[in-house]
């Protein structure tokens, strides 16, 4: 099985920036493509840079959420600021996280190889605990030797 912890963490808040993803929730290439599309307007347009302005920490984060039947996914940051209209804070819940540590070339294959091992090594695997839905990220949290380096965070229940 793939390396991971599992961690106590307090409930935060994530001010996120979002669009609702329209591929069929097992079609990963379609999935990876509205991301990568996301992200790249974001970056384009200037909302990535004002949302790190306004951060507590350096962290980036992309949160996947269910909202209203849709399939949410957000960047978004740590931050004292309220929510400008048409963003959402996202809540997690204080609890134990599953954790998969990883890095990439990019920040997209960062998230991608996480997602990869978390949901399809950790979680299949799992004996003694369960994802049984609510916000996941993956958390940018810098780089190093030309990587971009993060983990993955997604609540989880004891079975």
């Amino acid at each position: 099985m793939a390396e991971y912890t599992l961690e106590e963490k307090d409930g935060f808040t994530v001010l996120g920036i979002g669009t609702e993803l329209k591929s069929h929730y097992t079609d990963f290439a379609g999935i990876s493509k509205e991301k990568a599309d996301f992200w790249q307007s974001i970056k384009q347009d200037g909302r990535l840079d004002w949302l790190k302005s306004i951060a507590t920490n350096n962290y980036v984060f992309a949160v996947n959420e269910a909202v209203n039947n849709k399939m949410m996914h957000y960047a978004g940051v740590m931050t004292e600021a309220s929510a400008p209209e048409g963003d959402r804070l996202i809540q997690f819940p204080k609890g134990e996280y599953l954790v998969v540590k990883g890095e990439g070339k990019m920040a997209d294959e960062l998230h991608n190889t996480l997602a990869g091992v978390a949901f399809g090594e950790v979680l299949p695997e799992a004996k003694n605990f369960a994802y049984v839905g609510g916000p996941n990220t993956t958390v940018e949290m810098g780089q190093q030797d030309g990587l971009v380096f993060g983990e993955m965070w997604i609540p989880v229940v004891r079975k």
